[in-house]
C-alpha cells in the first residue's frame, strides 16, 4: 500500500472526500515521507512504545508513527476528517483517532486509558502555527507522564524556544519551556513540502522532559509572572520593567533596586541579558522582600 504522504496520494484523497483547507485551522498536510520519517527518527520510538498526535489531518504523520509504535493515539478537531482518517488508518488498528480539542481534552485521563502505567510515550506533531505556544505550555504544565514532545512549527517559533541569553529571540517563551525542558532544534522544514504552502518555513524542535524543572523556585506562578514582566518591554531596564509591569510587589524603587542589588543584578541591566537561573534568584528574593515589607 503506497503511503499517504505523496502529493499524487494526498491529492487523490482530497479529491475523493471534495476536502477543502480551513484556513482557520492552520490546516497544511506534509506531503514528503522522507521528512516524516526524520521526524519520528527524532522521537525515537520502538515497538514498546506509545505515541500522542496532535491534529493527524489525513494521516500522514499517524501511518509513519504507526508503523514503528505499539500504540498511537491522535486528538483531531475537525470533523470531516474524521471519515478519512478511519479509511487511511484502517491497516493500522492500534492508531486510535479521538475527535477532540487539544485545548480542552484531558490529556493525562486519555494516556491512563489508553496507554500501559510506566510505558514509554512521546508526543509527536505537525502544530497548527497560530495556537502552537498554547499547546506547548498545556502538555507541558498538566506534569504528563511523557518522556518529551518532537513538534513541527514555525520556524520562528522554534528560534524563540532554543534561545539563550542576549539573543533578540529570547525571552518568556524561551525561559518557559528550558525550565520544564531541554530543547534543541533537530530540522529545518522548507514549505515546498506541505499542501497548502504556508508562508513560511518551519522547524521541528525535540524537547526532552527534564525529572524536574531546571531551577527551584518558591512560586512557580510569580516567577513565570517576573519573567512576563522582565520582557514587557524590551527595551526597558529590568528595573522599570518590573517597577511598571509587576504586580503584588511594593512599587518603592529604592526597595526594588536593593532587592536587586542584593542579588548580584545591576537593575539596568534588560530581561534578555538574565539565565534562568538569575531569574530564578530573582524571584524567590522578591518574594522574600515582599513578605518582610508586609
Amino acid at each position: 500500500m503506497k503511503d499517504i504522504a505523496t502529493p499524487n496520494r494526498t491529492k487523490l484523497i482530497l479529491e475523493k472526500y471534495g476536502f477543502s483547507f480551513k484556513k482557520s485551522l492552520g490546516q497544511n498536510f506534509l506531503i514528503d515521507t522522507n521528512v516524516l520519517n526524520r521526524i519520528v527518527d527524532c522521537a525515537d520510538l520502538d515497538n514498546t512504545s506509545g505515541a500522542i498526535e496532535v491534529g493527524p489531518g489525513i494521516g500522514a504523520l499517524t501511518e509513519q508513527l504507526a508503523k514503528r509504535a505499539n500504540k498511537v493515539v491522535a486528538f483531531e478537531i475537525d470533523q470531516r476528517l474524521l471519515p478519512i482518517l478511519e479509511e487511511t488508518l484502517a491497516p493500522y488498528p492500534h492508531a486510535k483517532v479521538i475527535h477532540s480539542d487539544i485545548l480542552k481534552a484531558d490529556v493525562k485521563q486519555v494516556m491512563k486509558e489508553e496507554f500501559r502505567e510506566g510505558q514509554d510515550v512521546m508526543i509527536v506533531a505537525n502544530l497548527p502555527y497560530y495556537i502552537t505556544t498554547p499547546i506547548l505550555f498545556k502538555l507541558l504544565e498538566e506534569n504528563l507522564p511523557i518522556r518529551g514532545i518532537v513538534a513541527m512549527m514555525q520556524k520562528e517559533v522554534a528560534d524563540r524556544i532554543t534561545a539563550g541569553p542576549g539573543t533578540k529571540e529570547y525571552g518568556s517563551l524561551s525561559i518557559a519551556i528550558q525550565y520544564y525542558t531541554e530543547a534543541e532544534t533537530v530540522l529545518t522544514v522548507p514549505r515546498t513540502v506541505f499542501v497548502p504552502q504556508p508562508n513560511v518555513d518551519s522547524a521541528v524542535i525535540r524537547l526532552t522532559k527534564r525529572s524536574k524543572p531546571l531551577v527551584d523556585v518558591t512560586d512557580e506562578a510569580f516567577f513565570f509572572s517576573v519573567i512576563r514582566a522582565s520582557f514587557a518591554q524590551r527595551r526597558k531596564t529590568l528595573m522599570n520593567n518590573l517597577a511598571n509591569n509587576l504586580s503584588g510587589i511594593p512599587k518603592d524603587k529604592i526597595w526594588l533596586e536593593q532587592t536587586l542589588l542584593g542579588i548580584d543584578i545591576d537593575p539596568k541591566r534588560r530581561g534578555e541579558t538574565l539565565t534562568i537561573e538569575e531569574f530564578a534568584r530573582l524571584s524567590n528574593a522578591l518574594l522574600q522582600g515582599k513578605a518582610a515589607a508586609e
